[in-house]
């Protein structure tokens, strides 16, 4: 494997990483949210 496609394969890992931690970070906002609205909203206490 050449240097060049070296660098490539890091980039590529590079961006997959990113991309994956930036989705898990919104998941969990996601779900936090979730939860913070189902302690806010009076409705939800009777359903």
């Amino acid at each position: 494997m050449t240097l060049h496609w070296w660098h490539i394969t890091a980039s590529y890992a590079l961006v997959l990483g990113t991309f994956g931690a930036l989705a898990v970070g919104a998941a969990l906002r996601h779900r936090a949210a979730k939860r913070l609205l189902a302690t806010l909203d009076p409705r939800g206490e009777r359903a």
